[in-house]
């Protein structure tokens, strides 16, 4: 008995139908794709000293005072404790307030006070819960303490 031997074909694959399905593929995928998005912005301004002659109507307005040992105070009422991030009973009156000033038709505007030694965390943990209560009227102010801590 004799054997034959077995030419082997090689298999030719097509590149160029292969390559545009790639791009196809990564243009697909390029175009569907969502872009990032950037933590919601606040509108914010900061502090600065304008003259003014007329006096203006200033609709409510809530101050935030970050002292130096990390105590959120919010007019004069002591909220959460100094090792609080989330910031829970700073977030609910907040939220009462953005509800009132809602119903009633002004803007509910909070200036944010940190005092100078406050590190930059403490003063996103109080923009964040901002945030989560929907103020978007934020700005910033000048630490106006008797002291710093």
């Amino acid at each position: 008995m004799r054997r034959t031997k077995k030419h082997d074909e090689t298999v030719d694959m097509p590149m160029g139908p292969m390559i545009d399905m790639v791009f196809l593929l990564l243009v697909f995928f390029m175009v569907t794709a969502k872009p990032i998005r950037q933590e919601s912005d606040l509108g914010f301004g900061l502090p600065g000293a304008v003259a003014q002659e007329d006096p203006v109507d200033i609709p409510d307005e809530q101050r935030i005072i970050i002292r130096g040992d990390l105590q959120v105070v919010l007019n004069d009422l002591e909220l959460d404790g100094p090792g609080s991030v989330e910031l829970p009973e700073l977030f609910s009156t907040l939220e009462r307030f953005k509800k009132s000033s809602d119903l009633s038709g002004s803007k509910a505007m909070l200036t944010i006070a940190p005092a100078k030694n406050v590190p930059h965390q403490r003063v996103v943990d109080v923009l964040n819960v901002c945030g989560k209560a929907q103020l978007t009227n934020v700005t910033f102010s000048s630490f106006s303490g008797g002291e710093e801590g």
